[in-house]
């Protein structure tokens, strides 16, 4: 299926901070992005991808175009989608990371606009966020390909062309061709190959024939 970037605006992240702000401990755990489509008609979101910089844990909202009359409403798509398997290691802190429709809690039809919720909990990291954010829309259906019918519809097995009138079989005319060579090569074997000579009567000449030569 093909897919088609949409032009969004990223906006600045806003910490929500964790602990007391008051004293050195306190430290930001959670950041809120929010996503905007400026220019864009509601669209159908089939995929988010981004790169992973040191976030644990990944939530996301969605702003839905309901009706006419209704005001967009945010409804929760994605909760606690775990990008580090153990938020004190390194592992899966900057991997590519491709999220789909069909992962989502949601229906993803009608977007206005996206809300990225990211935990970290792990004191260890100093900042922690998402790089390189793409969100995709289906693009246009590739135009269906017509076939002739008679690639579409293959003829069956054909049957052998029946023998025109009159004219005689095949297999029947080549068994009497055989025949009759067999039989020259009988012929031709059967024949003597030593020279008759020309007053040779009983192996002896006659000298009456000798003398009027």
């Amino acid at each position: 299926m093909s897919r088609v970037s949409v032009p969004c605006h990223v906006k600045g992240t806003v910490a929500l901070q964790v602990g007391d702000v008051r004293t050195s401990h306190g430290r930001p755990g959670v950041l809120v992005i929010d996503v905007t489509f400026p220019n864009v008609a509601p669209f159908e979101l089939q995929e988010i991808t981004f790169k992973n910089y040191y976030t644990a844990f990944l939530s996301i909202r969605v702003r839905q175009h309901t009706s006419m009359h209704t005001p967009a409403k945010w409804v929760t798509c994605l909760r606690d989608y775990c990008l580090m398997p153990d938020p004190h290691s390194e592992e899966g802190a900057q991997e590519y990371v491709s999220l789909f429709k069909h992962q989502m809690l949601c229906d993803m039809a009608r977007v206005l606009e996206l809300r990225l919720i990211l935990r970290q909990p792990s004191p260890l990291w100093l900042s922690f966020t998402v790089e390189e954010l793409q969100i995709y829309q289906q693009g246009p259906k590739s135009p269906s390909m017509t076939f002739p019918k008679w690639l579409s519809h293959p003829v069956p097995c054909e049957q052998p062309v029946p023998l025109l009138e009159g004219l005689p079989d095949p297999s029947r005319v080549s068994s009497e061709v055989q025949q009759m060579w067999a039989l020259t090569e009988m012929i031709r074997a059967s024949h003597t190959s030593t020279r008759i000579g020309r007053f040779d009567v009983d192996g002896c000449y006659d000298l009456n024939l000798l003398s009027y030569t």
